[in-house]
């Protein structure tokens, strides 16, 4: 059964309820927060490279940051070396990239060791793929740690359905047990697999927090919202159905929660 639904936009004033519940979060002893970059900090951009967080946003980062037993965390799709360029944070904020493959955490590794065998299959991957992003117009391909991520957002909506489905066709024909994601614009393959729900739970423990925030756009945040426990909080940007408990229309809006989610928590502190 699918528990997702198609929960109201909030428009205006942040309403009372989420207001609530962001005050009871700020009260936790340890607190995670983490993110999704694009869609949820920074508008989307059809040039994935000029992301960048709107300036509310990342202070409101910076904010959160800098408080006692808060940790603050980006979990995004992008590779690595990605997400370190367009993000630019401080070595402190903790990165999570390709949906939880590449960890920037206190003691830095970005290196993901693939085997004999996931460096053929990647081979593989990278042969088919590049065939259809070279034979339909406006689509490309980026190299991902263990696989590759197909974009369409330039192109139409036609070359951008058949672009899909000639990946997966030809995909799925050469190589079995992938793990295929399907995003705004992007279809990505990936020879390992995981989600940003074990990377949610992956810094759960690594921070020892005692309830995580969660904000994020795109269906592949569905997976990270799943993971979360009842005392914690999950928003939604913008439309589609979702399993998170509250929902905004976009970047904007999630700036505005963070910055009440840290209001909030820098009076806690102050009072204790």
């Amino acid at each position: 059964m699918d528990d997702r639904a198609p929960a109201a936009l909030v428009t205006g004033p942040l309403p009372e309820a989420l207001v609530g519940a962001l005050r009871e979060l700020a009260r936790v002893r340890r607190l995670l927060v983490a993110l999704d970059f694009d869609g949820t900090l920074a508008p989307e951009v059809d040039s994935p490279e000029k992301a960048r967080a709107l300036p509310e946003a990342r202070a409101a980062v910076l904010r959160l940051r800098a408080l006692p037993n808060t940790r603050v965390a980006l979990v995004s799709g992008r590779s690595l070396r990605s997400l370190i360029e367009v993000s630019d944070l401080p070595d402190d904020v903790l990165l999570v990239g390709s949906h939880g493959i590449e960890l920037r955490l206190d003691d830095p590794n970005d290196r993901v060791s693939l085997d004999t065998a996931e460096l053929e299959r990647v081979d593989v991957l990278q042969e088919v793929l590049s065939q259809v992003a070279d034979s339909i117009d406006d689509v490309w391909l980026e190299t991902k740690p263990a696989g590759f991520a197909l974009h369409t957002r330039l192109a139409t909506d036609e070359n951008s359905r058949l672009a899909h489905l000639v990946a997966l066709r030809e995909a799925q024909a050469e190589l079995d047990d992938l793990t295929i994601r399907e995003g705004k614009n992007v279809l990505e393959f990936a020879v390992r697999s995981t989600t940003k729900g074990e990377a949610i739970e992956h810094l759960r423990r690594y921070v020892a927090a005692d309830a995580v925030f969660y904000a994020g756009d795109d269906v592949t945040d569905e997976d990270a919202f799943d993971a979360l426990q009842p005392h914690d909080l999950g928003l939604k940007s913008g439309e589609g159905a979702t399993l998170a408990s509250y929902r905004v229309p976009g970047p904007d809006d999630v700036a505005e929660v963070l910055a009440a989610l840290a209001t909030f928590r820098e009076g806690d502190v102050h009072e204790q």
